[in-house]
């Protein structure tokens, strides 16, 4: 009898859950629930309270939503018995967290708290904790505590940390109320199997867990503020779970919501780009994967602990038990090719797109597919939302330099595109020069399967091949064959991520090869960009903090005018 698994794949705009054959990895099923509050990045769903700059949150029913809709949805597809289904994997973009009562429920969905925006979840780019994050760092580093190097050198906004911590400055009361802050993936869980069971993925990566030495010490949490010194015993846990092992259980009320049976095995939560690594097969060392989407997110495994300037972590069996699990990346890929077609492409390619039967992201490919290597005279600082890695700082913002009355959509298009690739290709390079070494590069999610272009611009830049996952929905596979794991062996799954992945993990056949005449020009582009890299991110000219400030203050000031 064929036994299935399934896998949820929690994005920043939507939910999907895959069902697969647990011997093969073949995806039976698919579907997709995009978030009814979506990202709340302007207004409450009040349409009232407005949220201030670099805010960015979501609702927590949304995401139950996907459970409701999309299990149901897989199995009346492929018309499966549930008794068939022995396991349950789910991945999230991280750091994505809300604050819980003790009967875990979200603090936002209490009246009196749903005008109030730090009662909701966090989303991964939520940058409002900047000050946070940066008064972090500084204390961090006077105080030379060691965990500051195994994350490149500074705490990014987007952690667990500087959010709880904004919390406490600006909304004491919610601080006080909540029982426990949790990443979206744990709480995911909870409404699965009935507890909170927290993961060592998102504990190591995003909350300064580290699986010898544990969090910061208390004098470090009293140093940053005396009201956070048991901050970890208040509002934490330091009950964390290895990923790869079993969760708890489908219950009695998840069964009602999911349609599933109560005793399904679930796995312990995971992130996103971490459970993608064993769906293409990752399961050594010295091969690196980028997820691409809105951001793109980068693993590598390592044999030893090394430190990397800028790396967003590097976590004892983050990603595959056994090895040292390294993450960076982007904070803006996709998000800034659809901003640029939202807000700087003419009417009339709109009217040619639909012409042709395109998409606008379609027909700019193909015009700037038509360019050769530096055409455009164009060259471009990927940080349209600021920088992931190497620099940690969300306070720089996107470049463009030279433009000309006779620049056309396409070309920026395209210097945009090179600029995300040139961005990847720093992060590589400061693993190599760290004696982290990288021998295989691999790509997922929609725009490496899609974006052929794309792809053929990063392999001239990295000078490297790039292989392809052959699945559309790579995290929810790798959450599914987690789940498959979480069954085990007796249950008709795997005893190790490393067993499900001999059998259901899939690359394409085909693959992308640097071209020989567009590397030697990239190389060129490429000096160009690192020189513009460090000249604006490192703190030579700090014209983008400077001109970021006079907005803000101009803001402020426009609101004050506009209330008087």
């Amino acid at each position: 009898m064929t036994k299935y698994t399934i896998g949820i794949d929690y994005g920043t705009q939507s939910g999907r859950a895959v069902l697969v054959d647990v011997a093969t990895g073949k995806e039976v099923a698919t579907a997709v629930k995009s978030y009814t509050h979506g990202v709340m990045d302007e207004y409450l769903p009040d349409g009232v309270t407005k949220l201030e700059h670099d805010w960015a949150l979501q609702h927590p029913t949304d995401y139950l939503e996907v459970l409701q809709i999309t299990i149901p949805a897989v199995l009346e597809e492929a018309n499966i018995d549930p008794k068939d289904v022995i396991g349950v994997g789910i991945d999230f973009t991280a750091c994505t967290v809300l604050p819980i009562d003790e009967n875990l429920v979200p603090l936002c969905l209490k009246e009196e708290n749903k005008k109030n925006p730090h009662a909701y979840v966090k989303l991964w780019k939520h940058h409002a904790a900047q000050d946070e994050a940066n008064k972090l760092n500084a204390i961090a580093e006077e105080r030379e505590e060691k965990f500051l190097q195994r994350y490149g050198g500074k705490i990014s906004s987007e952690w667990a940390i500087p959010k709880i911590w904004q919390i406490l400055d600006e909304a004491p009361e919610i601080y006080e109320e909540m029982n426990e802050f949790v990443e979206a993936t744990d709480w995911v869980i909870s409404q699965l199997v009935g507890k909170v069971v927290r993961n060592s993925c998102t504990a190591g990566y995003k909350a300064i867990w580290h699986k010898q030495d544990g969090y910061p010490s208390k004098e470090f949490f009293k140093a940053l503020d005396p009201r956070l010194e048991n901050v970890i015993e208040e509002k934490f846990s330091t009950d964390i779970y290895p990923i790869g092992t079993k969760a708890g259980e489908i219950t009695e009320e998840a069964a009602k919501l999911t349609g599933l049976l109560p005793g399904t095995a679930v796995a312990v939560g995971n992130v996103d780009a971490h459970v993608a690594a064993p769906a293409v097969g990752i399961t050594e060392s010295g091969k690196y994967l980028m997820i691409m989407g809105t951001s793109t997110c980068t693993v590598l495994l390592g044999e030893e602990e090394k430190i990397v300037p800028g790396m967003c972590g590097v976590v004892e069996d983050g990603v595959i038990p056994g090895f040292m699990g390294y993450e960076a990346g982007q904070s803006c890929v996709g998000d800034h090719f659809e901003w640029f077609t939202e807000n700087c492409v003419p009417t009339s390619y709109y009217e040619e797109a639909e012409e042709k039967g395109m998409n606008i992201h379609q027909l700019l490919t193909e015009k700037a597919s038509k360019l050769a290597v530096g055409e455009s005279g164009l060259l471009a600082l990927d940080w349209w939302n600021g920088n992931r890695s190497t620099l940690v700082d969300v306070d720089l913002t996107g470049m463009m330099m030279g433009m000309t009355l006779l620049t056309k959509s396409e070309e920026v298009y395209r210097a945009l595109i090179e600029a995300t690739a040139y961005g990847a290709y720093t992060i590589v390079e400061a693993f190599k020069k760290s004696g982290v070494p990288i021998n295989e590069i691999y790509a997922c999610g929609g725009i490496a399967e899609k974006n052929q272009l794309m792809m053929q611009i990063y392999a001239d830049v990295f000078n490297m091949d790039i292989k392809i996952s052959a699945s559309s929905q790579t995290p929810a596979l790798g959450s599914a064959m987690f789940g498959a794991v979480a069954a085990g062996e007796e249950h008709g799954g795997y005893n190790t991520i490393t067993d499900a992945a001999e059998k259901m993990a899939k690359v394409k056949d085909e693959y992308y090869q640097p071209i020989a005449e567009n590397v030697k020009i990239y190389e060129k582009l490429f000096a160009e960009y690192t020189r513009l890299y460090d000249y604006f991110g490192r703190g030579e000219n700090d014209v983008m903090k400077t001109l970021k400030q006079i907005k803000s203050e101009a803001t402020k000031t426009k609101e004050g005018e506009a209330v008087c």
